[in-house]
């Protein structure tokens, strides 16, 4: 067996729509097909692939609880970093932009709604 790529990352959040709104606006992704599950949620694709499951909770505000999760950040790989840079700051969203020449990334780091780390790479050139 070789494992030949991340499918998806799951992301359990008490804030459904505020959620979908970030990774479609910010991220560009958009919500697509899901199956019919017992709970609500979301599947937010980039092109084919549903890379993000967003499940609603019941449960206290998620914000600030990433500070007790064992996954630091999640990554996408992206095209168009001057497009990404001009769309997180005409939204006023926090960023940290880190050029890394050693992998010919420049990394954007950002922080969804519910506080989780993300990291969208570009490359270095």
């Amino acid at each position: 067996m070789q494992i030949t790529l991340l499918d998806h990352v799951n992301v359990r959040t008490t804030e459904l729509e505020p959620m979908i709104a970030w990774y479609r606006d910010i991220l560009g992704l958009r919500e697509g097909p899901r199956p019919d599950f017992s709970f609500p949620g979301a599947w937010m694709y980039a092109g084919d692939a549903a890379v993000v499951h967003l499940v609603k909770i019941d449960a206290p505000a998620a914000t600030g609880s990433e500070v007790q999760l064992k996954l630091e950040h999640f990554a996408f790989r992206a095209e168009g970093p001057a497009e990404f840079e001009a769309r997180l700051s005409a939204a006023g969203l926090a960023h940290r932009k880190v050029e890394l020449p050693e992998t010919n990334t420049v990394a954007f780091n950002v922080w969804d709604p519910d506080g989780n780390h993300i990291h969208v790479d570009f490359p270095l050139a």
